[in-house]
């Protein structure tokens, strides 16, 4: 991933926004193409601290062949991202501004094994649990309450797989190298919009900057000298 160092974020940064987002795109080279599937996960860590994303996929899916101790097994990439939105050079204060897109994502890489069927059974309560947390206070599911055949038959119908973070690359664009008037400028326009991630990414600036939103708050609400 290229990353300006302006919009890079640190390593415990980009870990913690791939496990709050939680869904990704993993992406495997089968010799030929690429192949991709969307998928959900959840990161654990092993002993020495290296994180592991762990997720599941269709039995039939080309990317169980993959997987590392198969066949065309190598490295793999889990591309994670949220919101994003595109930037009017209209919005800035100042002249000569170009179009330009803001964004925030973290690339996940390393190896990937597949998991055991008991490794899979734990995996798939991990990862309903993880999202039924966020339905709070909605009782959570849990695999217990599907009957034993049925959850039998849907275990055989997918394959675990655990992948090893070798690298972890993350890019938050969000107008950190402009001024701080055309930062806010930006942030303000941002949040008028109707699009969710361009709202999104205006509160993700007022998070990485609030000082320049209050430089511009005192500058529109301060009257001309002659008025004071």
């Amino acid at each position: 991933m290229y990353t300006p160092p302006v919009f890079k974020p640190d390593r415990a940064a980009s870990l913690a926004f791939a496990e709050a987002r939680g869904f990704g795109l993993a992406c495997a080279w089968d010799g030929g193409k690429p192949i991709a599937s969307a998928l959900p996960f959840y990161l654990t860590y092993a002993n020495d601290g290296t994180p592991r994303a762990l997720f599941h996929v269709a039995r039939h899916n080309p990317l169980v062949k993959l997987a590392a101790g198969l066949p065309g097994g190598a490295s793999w990439l889990l591309a994670v991202t949220g919101a994003d939105a595109y930037v009017s050079p209209d919005w800035y204060v100042s002249p000569d501004q170009v179009p330009t897109w803001l964004y925030q994502a973290v690339h996940l890489t390393g190896p990937v094994r597949t998991l055991s069927d008991e490794e899979l059974a734990v995996q798939i309560d991990a990862l309903s649990a993880k999202f039924e947390d966020r339905l709070l206070p909605k009782k959570p599911w849990v695999s217990g309450k599907m009957t034993a055949a049925r959850l039998e038959a849907m275990k055989k119908a997918i394959v675990g797989l655990e992948m090893t973070v070798e690298e972890v690359e993350g890019s938050f664009k969000l107008n950190q190298h402009k001024s701080e008037t055309d930062f806010a400028a930006v942030g303000n326009a941002l949040a008028l919009q109707a699009e969710a991630g361009a709202r999104d990414i205006a509160g993700l600036m007022r998070e990485v900057r609030p000082q320049a939103f209050a430089v511009m708050q005192t500058e529109t609400t301060t009257p001309p000298r002659s008025e004071q």
